[in-house]
C-alpha cells in the first residue's frame, strides 16, 4: 500500500513537472497556469462543489472498472451501462410522478437495474455460449449508443428543443443542492462506501478477489466461478448505469445528445491508473475531476488552452502506470538476487 502510495504520489509531480515542460516550450507559466487551474476547481466553494459534482460518474464508472479487473472479468462496457441506466432514469422520470422522497430513490434504482441488465447481456452471452464479454461489452456500446440516439430523436423527441433530446423529468426526480453541494455527491459517496464493504468485508467479494487473482485456486477452492462472474457483471453494470442515473438527475434532467460524453472511459482509465485499487479510484476520480473542471477558468485567466488538461491526464496515465511497473520490477529483482546471495552462502 505504502508503495502505490508513493508511485502514485511520485508519478503525480513527475506528471505535473513534465506539463510545465511542455508549457514552458509553448511559452506559457507553468505556475501561474496550475495556479488558475486549481483555483477553478478546489479553492473556493463553487469550485469546490462543481468539481465534486464532475467526478460523480468518473468515480462511479471507475468503480464499475476496477472491481471488474481485480475481479477476472473485462468488462468495458461502462459507456454502454450508463447510458442505458441515464434512459431507464429517464424514462422513470418522464412517466411516474411520486414524491421526491419516493421518487429520486426510484430513479436511482431504475438506473442501477438499466445498467445491469445491459451488462447481464454480456454476462449471458459469456455463460450460454462462451462468448467474450471483452468484445461483447465492446459492440454492446455501439449498440447502447445508437438505440438512446434514436429513442430521443424519434420516440421521446422534445418536440420543442432544437437537437435530440426527451423532455424534462418530473421535477420530483430532480437532485437539489444542499450548501451549494450536488445531491449526486451523497449516492456517489454511499456507492463508493458499498462498494468498499461489498469486496473488502463481504464473502462474495473475497471470493470476487480470488476469482480475479487465481480462478483455479478459487474453483478449487469451492468457488462458483460462473455466479461470480455473473454477480460481478451485473454489480459493476449498475454501479456505471448509476452514473448515467446521476447525470440526468442531478441535471440537465433529460437524456440529450452526447449525455455520457467521455465520462466512462476516462472512468476506466482511471482504473488503470489505480490499479484497480477502489480507495485509489476514488482519490484520482477527484484529481481527474479537478484538472477537467479547472481547465476552462485556466483558459479564461491565463490563455492557455484548456486541451492541456488532456495532455495532463494522457501523461499521468504514462507516468504513473509505467512507474508503477518499473518500481515492482525494480523490487522483484532486488528480492531475487537478495534469495540468490543467501543460497550461494
Amino acid at each position: 500500500m505504502t508503495r502505490k502510495i508513493l508511485t502514485g504520489i511520485a508519478g503525480i509531480l513527475v506528471a505535473l513537472l513534465i506539463g510545465a515542460l511542455i508549457m514552458l516550450a509553448e511559452g506559457y507559466r507553468p505556475l501561474a497556469t496550475y495556479a488558475a487551474l486549481f483555483q477553478f476547481s478546489l479553492f473556493g466553494l463553487s469550485p469546490l462543489a462543481t468539481t465534486l459534482k464532475n467526478s460523480v460518474p468518473l468515480i462511479l464508472t471507475g468503480l464499475s472498472a476496477s472491481i471488474a479487473f481485480a475481479s477476472g472479468p473485462v468488462n468495458l462496457g461502462q459507456p454502454g451501462q450508463l447510458a442505458m441506466g441515464a434512459l431507464a432514469a429517464t424514462l422513470g422520470g418522464l412517466f411516474l410522478h411520486l414524491p421526491a422522497g419516493l421518487e429520486i430513490p426510484l430513479l436511482a434504482l431504475l438506473a442501477m437495474a438499466g445498467g445491469a441488465l445491459w451488462s447481464g447481456l454480456a454476462a449471458l452471452l459469456r455463460i450460454a455460449f462462451a462468448m467474450s464479454e471483452f468484445i461483447v461489452t465492446l459492440m454492446l456500446n455501439m449498440i447502447a449508443d445508437f438505440f438512446t440516439a434514436w429513442i430521443i430523436a424519434f420516440p421521446l423527441l422534445d418536440p420543442k428543443a432544437f437537437s435530440p433530446m426527451t423532455r424534462q423529468i418530473d421535477r420530483a426526480g430532480w437532485l437539489g443542492e444542499m450548501g451549494g453541494f450536488s445531491g449526486s455527491v451523497l449516492f456517489m459517496a454511499a456507492a463508493v462506501a458499498m462498494s468498499w464493504f461489498v469486496f473488502r468485508r463481504w464473502r462474495a467479494g473475497y471470493e470476487w478477489r480470488i476469482s480475479g487473482q487465481n480462478s483455479l485456486f478459487a474453483r478449487l477452492g469451492g468457488c462458483n466461478i460462473d455466479r461470480n462472474f455473473v454477480s460481478v457483471m451485473l454489480f459493476t453494470g449498475a454501479l456505471a448505469g448509476l452514473a448515467g442515473g446521476l447525470v440526468v438527475m442531478g441535471g440537465p434532467h433529460r437524456f440529450l445528445k452526447g449525455l455520457g460524453a467521455n465520462y466512462a472511459w476516462d472512468g476506466v482509465m482511471i482504473a488503470i491508473v489505480a490499479g484497480s485499487g477502489l480507495i485509489a479510484t476514488l482519490l484520482y476520480g477527484l484529481f481527474f475531476s479537478a484538472i477537467q473542471t479547472g481547465s476552462l477558468g485556466m483558459e479564461l485567466i491565463t490563455d492557455v488552452p484548456s486541451e492541456i488538461a488532456q495532455v495532463l491526464q494522457a501523461v499521468l496515465v504514462l507516468v504513473i502506470v509505467a512507474g508503477r511497473e518499473f518500481v515492482r520490477t525494480a523490487l522483484d529483482r532486488a528480492e531475487a538476487r537478495r534469495q540468490a546471495r543467501e543460497r550461494a552462502a
